[in-house]
């Protein structure tokens, strides 16, 4: 994110977060499908792309984009939800069917109008893998996107995304995030197609997810580290810059004190700089490649604010929340 955007940008598709735009990254798969005519239905799309592309994987990602092109984020009906539609049944076999109307309901709707919230997003994923013959399944969770998420005290379920199985692994995609984001600025959704969230690296994808399960795959979680832990950017997962050191997003230190930080595949030479209260630029000096990585330090001082954030060039790369003893 631009440190201008950075400033007055608070707001990512269904919850109000930071967004680090950067080149639009296409593709073989996704320049095809960017060709695609308009489709009467998830029948008529689904047999186009069995036609077009021969592996799972590459359906899979056919699927994403697709969804990331054709439909926009409905943020007027996340701001104003539609009241939850009751209903009874009297077996667990029409609970379900009933459940199955429902949903097809909602993505048959995403497909038609091109708008949906995250569920409409999830929902159609899962019925166009169906068609496909790819097994997909949706997660309901919480998402990590704003600073003030840093150190929150619980999870709520406010997001949704998808599991596929593909080559025998299940994936993670998110293909709400990959469709575009709020610009605040603006005052509107800004389709920005982003690849990161096609089968990403579980541990970056859990920074910016938990699931209401607290599980992935019958594994157990850590919640408190995704509640305590630092705020990552797209910057940082697409040029795969973990954070080493430190491992907590929550920064405790008195006025003087030095913090270390070590961040992986950044290097001496790369414009790297954090910004102060006062939104100015402050370069990183004296740091040493160490660990395939940068190693450096900050001191705390009257200059730095509620939050840390640092910057790669123009991309805000990761966010810590500072707390004064």
């Amino acid at each position: 994110m631009k440190i201008k955007e950075f400033i007055f940008a608070f707001i990512f598709f269904n919850v109000i977060c930071l967004h680090t735009s950067y080149s639009q990254r296409y593709n073989a798969v996704d320049n095809i499908v960017l060709k695609y005519p308009n489709f009467d239905s998830t029948k008529e799309l689904a047999k186009r792309i069995e036609k077009d592309f021969k592996s799972d994987y590459d359906k899979a990602r056919a699927i994403y984009s697709w969804i990331a092109f054709n439909i926009e984020y409905d943020f007027n009906a996340y701001l104003n939800p539609s009241k939850t539609q009751g209903f009874s049944y009297r077996t667990e076999d029409e609970k379900q069917r009933k459940i199955q109307e429902f949903n097809t309901q909602i993505l048959q709707k995403a497909f038609k109008s091109e708008k949906a919230v995250c569920e409409g997003f999830t929902l159609l994923f899962q019925h166009l893998s169906s068609l496909v013959g790819i097994k997909s399944e949706v997660v309901k969770g919480d998402s990590k996107t704003r600073l003030i998420d840093i150190g929150r005290k619980n999870t709520s379920s406010n997001h949704a995304w998808n599991i596929a199985l593909i080559d025998k692994k299940w994936r993670l995609i998110d293909v709400t995030w990959g469709q575009g984001y709020y610009d605040n600025n603006k005052g509107k959704m800004v389709k920005d197609f982003d690849p990161l969230y096609f089968d990403t690296e579980p541990d970056y994808f859990f920074a910016k997810h938990f699931p209401d399960s607290g599980t992935f795959l019958g594994k157990k979680l850590n919640k408190n580290e995704f509640l305590n832990g630092p705020l990552i950017y797209n910057k940082a997962i697409s040029g795969d810059y973990k954070i080493i050191t430190p491992e907590s997003g929550i920064l405790e230190a008195n006025k003087g004190d030095k913090i270390t930080f070590v961040i992986k595949n950044i290097s001496k030479s790369d414009p790297f700089y954090y910004v102060n209260k006062k939104n100015q630029p402050v370069r990183i000096v004296n740091s040493k490649e160490k660990r395939g990585g940068l190693e450096f330090q900050v001191v705390f001082d009257n200059t730095i604010g509620d939050y840390l954030t640092f910057y790669l060039d123009t991309y805000s790369i990761v966010s810590f929340k500072v707390i004064s003893k």
